[in-house]
């Protein structure tokens, strides 16, 4: 989980801007925003085999 500690004269803006920064570098939201709804596997292999596809360009 991420974790962020406030120091002695850090504002919260830039304490909660780094939080923000952390949990998108770890993947964090994209990961909630996948599990937000139930994804058939037949329609996962799909989106998976159109992304390879994507990245062999």
């Amino acid at each position: 989980m991420a974790e962020v500690r406030i120091g002695e004269n850090e504002t919260i803006d830039s304490a909660l801007r780094r939080f923000k920064k952390k949990i998108q570098r770890a993947g964090i939201l994209s990961e909630v925003k996948r599990r937000e709804r139930y994804e058939k596997p037949s329609l996962r292999r799909k989106r998976k085999a159109e992304a390879a596809r994507k990245g062999v360009r």
